[in-house]
């Protein structure tokens, strides 16, 4: 079932939420202080391709909050109302509530990438 999940999450607006995280790591890899953001941003991009069986984890940590608010200043809300629309959409619809509800958990990642955990469930 995540399989078709996964798959039918990547035609019906999944490229679109992986192109940002995407476009968003090459842009904090342009300067050297940005590299660890921009890395965090492929390996969280790899969640928003195929988000079907797969939770997130948040261990928390102050490191980890602070480089969140920096975060959520420059990239992160951008991505978080772009997934949040997108979920809103797909949740007018029945059929389209697992979808809306895999957008909801990417938003919530968009917001706090740092010290996120990615397991398969």
């Amino acid at each position: 079932m995540t399989l078709l999940g996964n798959v039918l999450w990547v035609i019906f607006g999944g490229f679109i939420s992986w192109l940002g995280w995407l476009m968003t790591g090459l842009i904090c890899c342009i300067t050297i202080i940005g590299i660890p953001a921009g890395l965090q941003c492929f390996k969280l991009a790899q969640i928003s391709l195929l988000p079907f069986g797969r939770e997130i984890i948040y261990p928390g940590g102050s490191i980890s909050f602070l480089l969140n608010l920096i975060w959520i200043v420059l990239f992160g809300l951008s991505l978080a109302v772009t997934n949040a629309v997108i979920g809103l959409i797909w949740c007018v619809t029945i059929v389209g509530i697992p979808f809306g509800k895999q957008f909801f958990k990417i938003a919530q990642l968009s917001l706090m990438p740092f010290g996120a955990e990615v397991v398969r469930v």
